[in-house]
């Protein structure tokens, strides 16, 4: 693989290997799935000075210096994500990513509380006081799950509750949360999946 990616020839075993362990659809696939995780967490600046170089997952002694600065630029962020994630657990707040096998001790709010404590959030507000659309993907599926907790509601109303109405935004959250088997569409209304 990293030969590909170095651009370098392949010997003749090395090129049946590519053939039949069809190493370049991986180098693709791999490539497609590094762009996606920059893209989910807004970082597409590194994405474009990273994805596809030589030395992605072998040492690279002699790296461009933009690529490095690239890499070191993505450790920065890692570890700021890393140093509020664990602040966020000093506090107690800890974010399962399937809270009903990794903690079912821990207590679910009631339909109850979910909806009140979503309502003022979902009720649309003037465009002066809307709220962006985030650009981590953490937080965009915490809000269209805290909003389709208190109640149904089209891919349309969802994206009318932020600045610029980022209906292509919500739309793809929400195909994400279907897949998952979290939400589910009915006469184009979303609803959470309990």
């Amino acid at each position: 693989m990293e030969k590909l990616r170095a651009g370098e020839s392949l010997t003749q075993k090395e090129q049946t290997i590519n053939q039949q362990g069809l190493v370049s659809t991986l180098l693709d696939d791999h490539d497609k799935l590094d762009r996606a995780v920059f893209s989910a967490y807004g970082w597409e600046d590194l994405a474009e000075q990273l994805v596809g170089l030589p030395g992605a997952t072998t040492p690279l002694p002699d790296k461009p210096a933009a690529q490095a600065q690239a890499e070191e630029e993505l450790l920065m962020r890692l570890v700021a994500i890393n140093k509020e994630r664990a602040a966020e657990e000093a506090q107690g707040k800890v974010r399962w990513l399937r809270p009903e096998y990794q903690a079912p001790q821990e207590a679910a709010p009631t339909q109850a509380e979910m909806a009140s404590a979503t309502r003022a959030d979902a009720a649309p507000a003037a465009d002066k006081t809307k709220a962006s659309w985030p650009k981590d993907l953490a937080t965009q599926v915490t809000l269209l799950r805290d909003m389709l907790a208190a109640s149904p509601h089209s891919a349309e109303s969802l994206a009318s509750q932020f600045k610029r109405k980022p209906v292509k935004g919500v739309s793809e959250v929400l195909s994400a949360l279907a897949a998952l088997g979290q939400a589910q569409q009915e006469n184009e209304q979303w609803r959470l999946v309990r």
